[in-house]
């Protein structure tokens, strides 16, 4: 008779806990399933200032997930577009985060890709800890973790980083154009302002091109304003070109030149008379009479 009475409350504990882990599952099912899933903000006047949506949308309480999204920013100066294959709306914190190939557009000409970034509508601001690869007006920036606004005017590179500046392509052969190229590397962070023409590289910089590299412990590169910014009042989304104005290196600076080495703790290169000024105890290591010679007629 124990032995009966000891199976049935097995049965049944067996019984609860199983339409437990039911109940469970079920809950975590979405409340609705949609189509043509779309969300939008306005601003003064009734006018558009972003939008959101996707082919298909699993709606729950607190987050819609949601999968091929596109997302779009509408500004004075040019407009800003995300796309993701996945990605998830908070509806209690109103941020997104997309995942598996994203990409972020501007109508200036920027564009971000990444695995997974977090967008916060309200503060303007996105985020991610993957490797990003932003391309614009002929510089490739590759990097591990970005953070900055979505038009990509004002960006901060983590670590790991590594930035390409290609000459116009304009009437270039490809020779040419691997010939001249510049090579900046970093660990990081980079801040990039394209609003001031500016990049700040830090922690063990280099930077390589066909005659020489420089190391230095910081670096700020200014750039010149493109020709497209010129002809565009107050448009800062166009206004950093690929054409480097100045270069100062700061902090254990160690420029080599072939076999020559020079030595300071400051140096600015100049582009318009192609010119270095080695500043604070600089010192010039020089291996041959020939260079030697050059290097007093320069």
């Amino acid at each position: 008779m124990l032995k009966k009475y000891s199976l049935f409350f097995i049965l049944l504990f067996t019984a609860f806990f199983s339409v437990d882990l039911y109940a469970q599952a079920v809950q975590q099912d979405s409340d609705q399933q949609i189509n043509d899933f779309s969300l939008a903000g306005f601003g003064d006047k009734g006018k558009k200032t972003w939008d959101l949506s996707a082919k298909s949308a699993d709606i729950f309480p607190d987050v819609v997930k949601l999968k091929d999204i596109i997302g779009n920013l509408y500004r004075e100066q040019e407009d800003i577009q995300l796309t993701a294959d996945r990605g998830a709306f908070d509806k209690v914190n109103n941020q997104v985060h997309l995942e598996q190939n994203v990409i972020i557009t501007t109508t200036s000409g920027a564009k971000l890709t990444t695995d997974s970034l977090d967008w916060d509508r309200k503060n303007q601001l996105v985020t991610t800890d993957d490797i990003v690869n932003i391309e614009r007006e002929g510089i490739i920036t590759i990097a591990q973790g970005a953070k900055g606004e979505p038009s990509l005017n004002k960006v901060t590179l983590d670590k790991d980083v590594t930035v390409k500046i290609n000459p116009s392509e304009k009437n270039s052969q490809p020779q040419e154009i691997e010939k001249n190229r510049i090579i900046i590397t970093c660990d990081g962070p980079l801040q990039v302002d394209y609003e001031k023409n500016l990049a700040k590289f830090n922690d063990n910089v280099k930077v390589e091109n066909n005659e020489s590299t420089i190391y230095s412990d910081t670096m700020e590169v200014y750039f010149t304003i493109s020709d497209k910014a010129k002809t565009i009042k107050d448009n800062a989304a166009a206004g950093m070109s690929n054409k480097i104005d100045k270069i100062v290196a700061k902090g254990h600076v160690r420029i080599m030149r072939g076999d020559n080495v020079s030595y300071s703790d400051e140096a600015v290169y100049s582009a318009t008379d192609k010119k270095i000024t080695l500043l604070g105890k600089p010192r010039l290591v020089i291996y041959s009479t020939e260079d030697m010679n050059a290097a007093f007629r320069n």
